[in-house]
């Protein structure tokens, strides 16, 4: 399906998220995300033949993608900055999850069978192995309760909702993108410039920030929305479980490491879950 194809091609690009992120680790978040942003917005000028009247949405509409697209970041960010970053990042991705389970809130018209609910649980299991099991983890799961759980948990269901919302609001361009990434980075440059120390950025680290925002924190975004507006919201939240397997693959081969026994399990147990889940045809 297309909507597939769509989805998959967003997924490849947010798996090199960490591996540009590592590259990048002397940027502070909000600088990277903010110039990221502003970057991967200028994508939608082609697609919306270089006229700006078609970002223009109703201001519902405007508030849901800035909302989105901002708020996730920040929530994610203060999570990291709060709680270990292995658990923060793994409570992260529970958003596919969410995005499975809470379908018939944001639309109506669709259904969730027990089967999708199992084949989600099996993916975000997956996905926990493939974070947990890259080795390097056991450090960072010492410790109780954390405040940044919290916030990484309102990260996810703050992006599983708008990826559900932008269904459920006024039909828009995917071009519009642009405009909620331009606000959201503008946004995301003003934390930096009262929350980070003022730092200068080599030009290869401006390679960097133009590949990221080309890349997970542009290109993905437009990819995502075309896929939601096509596709079974509960078919692309399982898909989505493949992000961190891809990640932590991608990490794993810039680090010259081989695959492990819980990479092995994680793809196993992800493909079936989104191929168990894509079976499931009747609960529409």
């Amino acid at each position: 399906m297309t909507s597939d194809l769509l989805a998959l091609a967003a997924i490849v690009l947010w798996g090199s998220l960490a591996t540009l992120g590592v590259a990048l680790a002397n940027v502070p978040p909000f600088l990277l995300t903010g110039a990221g942003l502003l970057i991967g917005s200028l994508i939608a000028l082609p697609l919306s033949g270089f006229d700006l009247g078609r970002w223009r949405v109703p201001a519902p509409t405007l508030a849901v993608g800035v909302g989105g697209l901002f708020g996730y970041h920040f929530l994610l960010f203060v999570a990291l900055r709060l709680a270990p970053p292995v658990q923060a990042n793994l409570v992260n991705y529970l958003w596919p999850l969410g995005m499975v389970v809470m379908a018939p809130l944001f639309l109506p018209g669709l259904r969730v069978r027990p089967g999708h609910v199992v084949a989600a649980l099996l993916g975000f299991a997956g996905a926990a192995i493939a974070i947990l099991g890259r080795g390097s983890a056991g450090p960072a799961l010492a410790g109780g309760f954390h405040w940044g759980y919290v916030f990484a948990f309102g990260a996810a269901v703050l992006w599983s909702s708008y990826s559900l919302m932008t269904r459920r609001l006024p039909r828009f361009p995917t071009a519009a993108v642009g405009g909620f990434a331009a606000i959201a980075g503008a946004l995301a440059l003003l934390c930096h410039v009262l929350l980070e120390p003022h730092t200068a950025l080599s030009v290869r680290q401006w390679v960097l920030i133009a590949l990221l925002g080309l890349g997970p924190l542009g290109g993905a975004f437009f990819l995502w929305d075309a896929a939601l507006k096509r596709g079974d919201p509960r078919r692309i939240g399982l898909l989505a479980f493949l992000t961190p397997l891809l990640s932590t693959a991608l990490l794993m081969a810039a680090n010259h490491q081989r695959p492990n026994l819980a990479i092995i399990a994680a793809t196993a147990m992800i493909v079936g879950a989104a191929f168990w889940g894509s079976r499931i045809r009747e609960a529409r």
